[in-house]
């Protein structure tokens, strides 16, 4: 593989106008493809496999005309001070909101309007009520003005001294995660800036990151209507998109720029950088597209789609590295090394092999020189003040609670809020949350059905049955006592499930929520042992070893645990809770886990083989196990906290969301990647090495000759320039008494 990809990588320089034309033509035509394609919907969402989805697909088939996924809405309005809902000039004003929605802007959109008055939709003190709106779309569907005049239905109300909040999913928006963005790469500007001490090197990452990604997530919105993609599903190839983008570049430049430091020319360094680093960037791409494939196994349609665009995003990353990164230093020049490099390498008309002979062997020492001598010195204290230290950040894991936020969990400043807190206090919390069960059968039955939940101790109240033109199914909605996320409400939806048989279904958003995080909480075992299993035999292919990409497994599930702690820790216990922005804890978003699992385990498997990678390579080539480690920090140290620090910015720029889905997941990604990177790769990693020797390398004989030699090392490479590739005695002799 490394002889391929350096007579790629040596091909795209020396033909680099026409390789960045090539890519600058995609770009072109996947914006314009996006530009000119329909807008993209919130595409379908559904839960193969659960109660809450057949009692849709039955209310599609017995009660026609009425959208299961349509958005909802409700209006609260609170009367003055002293006075009552019921009273005239009150309902006059509640009349009219009524008919705004009816007959004005948006009304289209509109199934139904229920008069508060007619379903008595009243509060017992008579303060509050509220009107429920019905739309034929999804709140993701709605068009601005739709929602647009939903959101001014009630201000003449208000400027009639009324209070009127509104809540629901009609108000439903994709998360803004433009500013996050923005903050991520004015920080990884900085942070290029400082490692590559030249702006051309620092912006050349972040230009063909941009380029990757525009040209993937562009594809995405123009195929989005064709493969029901969704308007959401380009947020996580966005994402991950320009996290490896920038990360593949980097490797590849840094390799580039060490390169022309040992005297190589132009286009030489260039190929030897492709097919060198360019073999970590593909085994480190083909660990994260099988993460994101990978969640295919949750089976939930709208996942598996996410997983798959994002993952041709990271394939398209790959190969602009490849292609994409040779062709611009070829156009960049001398300008990517800093001045002083430059006139040292390349001033008073010296050639490639003057240079050498100017050049040091071995870069002087730096910092990542003195970390690895540390931990060498002191492998079993740093190992066991990683692993203890993480072990104890991971403890309130085992407490993780997972459900699905509702309104409750909004901002107190925000509409939905409020009207969420009026419900509860003139209503009850449940009636945030009404339960659907759905009866696949006669009247008979769901009076039965109706008077059997009545008994239950978490029912606040039971409606009328509802029955279908047929006759021969009807909906009962169910108000439980408690707020719709709570324990209380999860076990009373168990309660009527184990009670009733398959004629009777609970379905319902609070339903759907506690059918979803049961469907990602059982999915997250086998998504782990596919992921980390699959990987293990990938890093096998790329190091010959056993135990590194065991160790580099086990790493990574501590650090994931850990993470998944600290968000315990703040957004369900409230630990530092306002130093975050969070105000109001509960459930952990059912998605995260799983979430955090995939995109920090490819950002994790990318550091540890850029970083072993290059162990490797000295290992391979003479030097003992111990020096190999110092190697491998002395050269790629700096780029891998550099890369780390980039994703911690990136993500972290999620915490100023208002979103508490958005906050949570930045808090959980950066949180991830600073305990991966810093304290796994850079401190236990090495620690490992150091007490493993050279059985950190063995692999059985039998096992090295089934296994195909993928060469990331690039030895072939090597000697097919006509190079030696290492020494016949010494640390490979010892290497070879090990494996025997």
């Amino acid at each position: 593989m490394a002889t391929f990809l350096y007579r790629l990588g040596r091909g795209a320089f020396r033909r680099r106008r026409f390789v960045v034309l090539a890519w600058v033509a995609l770009l072109f035509v996947a914006v314009f493809g996006a530009a000119t394609a329909a807008t993209p919907t919130s595409g379908s969402f559904s839960i193969p496999g659960t109660e809450a989805q057949r009692a849709f697909d039955l209310l599609d088939k017995k009660f026609p005309g009425m959208s299961a996924d349509g958005a909802t809405a409700r209006i609260v309005i609170k009367a003055p001070e002293g006075a009552k809902v019921t009273d005239q000039g009150v309902k006059s004003e509640v009349e009219k909101v009524i008919s705004g929605l009816k007959s004005g802007p948006g009304a289209a959109e509109v199934a139904s309007v229920d008069d508060p008055y007619a379903t008595q939709a009243v509060s017992q003190d008579g303060s509050t009520t509220y009107i429920s709106v019905k739309y034929k779309v999804s709140g993701m569907e709605l068009k601005d003005a739709t929602r647009d005049a939903l959101k001014e239905s009630g201000k003449d109300a208000q400027a009639q001294g009324l209070g009127v909040e509104i809540g629901g999913d009609a108000l439903m928006v994709a998360p803004e995660t433009g500013s996050g963005e923005i903050i991520g790469i004015l920080v990884a500007a900085i942070v290029l800036v400082i490692t590559f001490g030249s702006l051309i090197a620092a912006g050349l990452p972040l230009l063909t990151a941009l380029i990757g990604v525009g040209i993937g997530v562009s594809s995405i919105t123009a195929l989005a209507n064709v493969l029901d993609l969704g308007s959401t599903t380009s947020t996580l190839a966005m994402m991950i998109g320009l996290a490896v983008g920038i990360d593949y570049a980097l490797f590849i430049v840094s390799r580039y720029r060490a390169e022309l430091a040992e005297g190589r020319a132009r286009d030489e360094a260039a190929g030897r950088a492709t097919g060198t680093a360019g073999s970590a960037v593909v085994f480190a791409g083909l660990t994260v597209v099988i993460a994101l494939v990978g969640l295919a196994v949750v089976n939930i349609p709208m996942l598996t789609k996410m997983g798959v665009a994002a993952a041709g995003t990271v394939v398209i990353a790959v190969l602009v590295a490849l292609t994409l990164v040779p062709a611009i230093l070829g156009v960049a020049g001398k300008r990517v090394l800093p001045a002083g490099e430059k006139s040292k390498l390349f001033g008073k008309g010296k050639r490639p092999a003057a240079a050498a002979a100017d050049a040091d062997a071995k870069p002087k020492p730096n910092g990542g020189t003195r970390w690895a001598r540390f931990v060498l010195r002191r492998p079993v204290m740093v190992l066991l003040a990683g692993v203890i230290g993480l072990g104890i950040i991971a403890i309130p894991a085992s407490k993780l609670e997972m459900g699905l936020p509702d309104d409750g969990a909004q901002p107190v400043s925000t509409t939905q809020r409020k009207a969420y807190d009026l419900m509860s206090d003139g209503f009850g919390p449940g009636f945030n949350g009404p339960l659907m069960v759905v009866v696949d059968g006669d009247k008979a039955l769901a009076d039965s059905t109706a008077e059997r939940i009545k008994g239950l101790p978490g029912v606040a109240a039971v409606a009328p049955p509802m029955q279908n033109e047929a006759k021969d199914a009807a909906i009962v909605s169910v108000i439980p006592k408690d707020r719709p996320s709570s324990h209380a409400t999860e076990e009373l939806v168990r309660e009527i499930r184990d009670g009733s048989g398959d004629d009777v279904l609970v379905s319902g958003q609070t339903a759907m929520n506690i059918d979803f995080s049961q469907k990602m909480n059982d999915a997250l075992l086998p998504y782990l042992a596919l992921v980390v299993g699959l990987a293990f035999l990938l890093l096998m292919l790329v190091f010959r070893s056993i135990l590194v990409p065991l160790k580099a497994a086990l790493g990574f599930l501590l650090s994931v645990v850990a993470a998944l702690g600290a968000v315990v820790a703040v957004f369900q216990w409230g630990w530092l809770a306002s130093v975050f922005g969070v105000e109001q804890t509960g459930p952990i978003m059912s998605m995260m886990p799983i979430f955090m699992v995939g995109v920090v385990f490819g950002l994790a498997m990318d550091y540890e083989v850029f970083l072993v990678t290059r162990m490797r390579e000295a290992y391979v080539h003479g030097e003992r196990p111990g020096q190999a480690v110092v190697t491998g920090f002395q050269y790629s140290a700096r780029v891998v906290v550099a890369a780390a620090v980039i994703m911690i910015a990136v993500f972290a720029g999620f915490l100023g969301a208002s979103d508490q889905m958005v906050k949570m997941i930045g808090f959980g990604l950066a949180i991830a990647v600073l305990f991966d990177a810093f304290v796994v790769r850079m401190a236990i990693v090495p620690a490992v090495l150091a007490l493993l020797g050279h059985k950190a390398w063995w692999l059985p004989k039998w096992l090295d000759r089934i296994l195909p030699n993928v060469d990331v090392e690039g030895e072939s490479l090597r000697k097919h320039l006509g190079e030696d590739s290492g020494p016949s005695e010494g640390p490979d002799k010892d290497r070879e008494l090990v494996n025997a």
